[in-house]
């Protein structure tokens, strides 16, 4: 077995009677991104920050407090110390109380995953049964769990052989989205158009691949420190023009219909529709001069 790294946590999940004893790793890790210090140019020396207090000068690290502003220029003053004593006790066990389904919590809810490993082999038996009876089922077990001082919801799941907890945010800690969508209209989509974007959709869609992604601006910047390195000419990102964006989208039918190569399978209602008046019209003006042409003759 490969080399897990430091447990984040350890402790028990409970479902009812059952208690397992288990193992959380952090479940992703940072990509090791280049990191850039601030250097003087005239004396290509480091630029460093000193702590200043107006009127006093540099101070050192352990005469700071954290200061809380209740009022413009008052601060609540707070020690470690202070808060220290109000760490929540590192509670070991995750106590599973709700079972929903994975569909019923907004993807904005989740925080963080960690997976979940069977302590010690007498609790892989336990460990299997809970996994297979939520995978069975369908549901997702809610608890609450203190990790580093912090209580978070924690939302255990399978995965896999194993199973996965991700730590929910809470409910206050959420922006509301009212006030950012309230200003787009209940007008309705044109049909047509809907049903043309669904087309498109259905055409692209398939299984989730995060492979096909890269982080290509992390990579084009570690080019171009070695580039410099080497002391080759550095190579600058290419931009996309904005002709081969397609412009600015003026008909969306007809850049729907672009898209789809010109093809669609479906016949909108809109494009029919309009087909139709196109042509009522036309036999319209049609009539129209025929009769102004009699009129004439007679």
């Amino acid at each position: 077995m490969p080399a897990l790294g430091n447990a984040v946590w350890t402790g028990h999940i409970r479902l009812s009677l059952v208690s397992l004893p288990v193992k959380l790793y952090a479940a992703t890790q940072s990509r090791s991104r280049l990191t850039f210090h601030q250097v003087h140019e005239p004396s290509r020396k480091r630029i460093r920050y000193e702590k200043v207090v107006p009127g006093v000068g540099p101070i050192d690290k352990d005469e700071i407090l954290r200061g809380y502003e209740y009022e413009k220029g008052k601060y609540v003053l707070l020690s470690d110390d202070d808060i220290d004593e109000i760490k929540l006790e590192a509670k070991k066990t995750v106590e599973l109380v709700q079972f929903v389904d994975r569909c019923d919590i907004d993807p904005i809810y989740f925080d963080r995953p960690y997976y979940v490993v069977p302590e010690g082999e007498l609790a892989e038996d336990a460990f299997r049964v809970v996994r297979d009876a939520l995978r069975r089922t369908g549901k997702v077990g809610l608890g609450q769990i203190v990790m580093r001082g912090r209580e978070y919801i924690g939302a255990l799941a399978p995965c896999g052989k194993g199973m996965m907890l991700e730590t929910l945010r809470f409910d206050e800690e959420l922006r509301k989205s009212e006030a950012y969508f309230d200003g787009i209209s209940d007008a309705k989509s044109d049909k047509g158009l809907v049903d043309l974007a669904e087309e498109l959709i259905q055409r692209q869609a398939g299984p989730f691949s995060p492979e096909a992604f890269s982080d290509s601006y992390s990579n084009a910047l570690e080019e171009l420190v070695k580039a410099k390195l080497k002391g080759r000419k550095a190579i600058s990102l290419e931009e996309e023009k904005p002709e081969e964006r397609g412009g600015e989208v003026v008909d969306l039918m007809e850049a729907l219909k672009k898209s789809l190569g010109g093809k669609s399978g479906r016949k909108s209602k809109g494009s029919s529709s309009a087909k139709a008046s196109k042509t009522s019209s036309s036999k319209s003006k049609s009539s129209g001069t025929r009769k102004r042409s009699s009129g004439k003759a007679a």
